[in-house]
């Protein structure tokens, strides 16, 4: 019955949930996961330290983070099958940069484009598409939009790998450019044949319940004025710190734990699993009870999985640790995505979910950096684990204060 609801919903509307699933697989190309994979040998090219090449993901992820808000909200302006084609053009474009970078200073440059155009705007665009235009089914739509990031976090790191080794860190980049610029995009395009009448009645039927429906579209401006929106906002940005910082550093913890490289990134899929199943049961989950009512919960199993990392030793506390991250992040991203239109409307929802997107992008870049800081200040890797899961707590009560508050 669960997988049947699943499967006739994606037949009933294959091509806008395509559409969604390509473009969060598509931002795999901007993702850590990703661009980590190239980090050896971009450090090995330009003699970058590790403190060096963190530096300058950190300063060309924070630029895309400032500029987000204003680049993300031009999706409520612009004909959505204009804007995804400067989103698709402009990876492109930074995939191709990646190939011709010649010094620190561009690579500044480079991982600000990989960043905006990948991790923010193709991901943006497919989850503001999925949340704007399903009334009915908006949790189911959002959950299959999202497997396209686990399904790239599944393969393409191991792709990508097997790329340098044979053609070398450059071409690969390059290679990735040309399959989106002319596979992706064209694919992309097809998928949104039809939107203009989908737009319009999607318009009509937002005017026809004007003054009716239980929610106004709040603009920008109004949902900074309003307190919910900040108390939620820690517990928001949490999972973006947290699981960043540890993916970045995963193995200094495999090595501070008597580890192997091999067997923490080995158990990625098990992440990658648990990520889609929590998120795929929560998809029906919001369409019956309503984000609200679930977003207050996503840290709680984050906060379980840093208390084990931190205090299990064994190198087999490293699967519930990747079972608890991986369901807290299919959680997160599903239910945070339909909590916006529940709260706010979908009149301006471009514009309120790319300020929510600057801040969580601003958050992943703190992540690396600051654990790496505690970690040069002395502080045990077991030590930074409880402190995240007390982050996680903290924000796991905000979180409850604003439902009580929307309620």
């Amino acid at each position: 019955m669960f997988l049947t609801s699943y499967v006739s919903f994606a037949r009933a509307n294959a091509q806008l949930v395509g559409f969604g699933f390509l473009m969060t697989f598509a931002s795999s190309f901007g993702q850590t996961y990703f661009i980590g994979v190239f980090g050896p040998s971009v450090q090995a090219e330009f003699s970058l330290s590790h403190s060096a090449w963190g530096s300058i993901y950190m300063a060309g992820t924070l630029a895309s983070a400032a500029l987000l808000p204003w680049s993300g909200k031009q999706v409520d302006r612009l004909d959505l099958r204009l804007y995804t084609v400067i989103v698709l053009t402009l990876l492109a474009f930074a995939c191709f940069s990646v190939a011709v970078a010649f010094s620190p200073l561009m690579l500044i440059a480079v991982v600000f484009l990989l960043r905006h155009s990948g991790q923010g705007l193709t991901n943006h665009t497919a989850i503001t598409t999925m949340a704007r235009y399903f009334d009915v089914g908006r949790g189911r739509a959002i959950a299959i939009a999202t497997l396209g990031i686990t399904v790239g976090q599944a393969i393409l790191p191991f792709a990508a790998v097997i790329a340098i080794v044979t053609i070398g860190w450059r071409w690969s980049y390059a290679g990735v450019g040309v399959i989106t610029l002319f596979i992706l995009l064209p694919t992309a395009f097809w998928l949104l044949k039809g939107h203009a009448e989908r737009h319009t009645r999607h318009v009509a039927r937002d005017a026809a319940a004007a003054g009716t429906r239980a929610v106004d579209s709040w603009t920008r401006n109004q949902v900074m004025c309003d307190l919910r929106f900040w108390l939620m906002l820690p517990g928001l940005t949490a999972p973006a710190l947290i699981l960043t910082a540890m993916f970045f550093h995963h193995l200094s913890v495999a090595e501070a734990k008597g580890w192997s490289a091999a067997w923490i990134t080995g158990n990625y899929l098990v992440f990658s699993i648990a990520m889609v199943v929590t998120s795929l049961i929560a998809g029906p989950l919001i369409d019956r009870i309503g984000a609200a009512r679930l977003v207050p919960l996503m840290l709680v199993p984050l906060a379980i999985a840093m208390l084990a990392i931190g205090w299990g030793q064994h190198q087999y506390w490293v699967v519930p640790y990747f079972l608890l991250a991986g369901a807290s992040s299919g959680l997160s991203m599903t239910a945070v995505a339909a909590l916006w239109p529940e709260l706010y409307g979908t009149g301006h929802l471009g514009a309120i979910k790319s300020l929510v997107a600057s801040l969580s992008v601003f958050a992943s870049a703190l992540g690396p950096v600051t654990m790496g800081g505690l970690m040069d200040f002395g502080l045990s890797i077991d030590a930074i684990c409880y402190m995240f899961a007390a982050a996680t707590l903290l924000g796991t009560a905000c979180m409850f204060s604003a439902v009580r508050f929307t309620r």
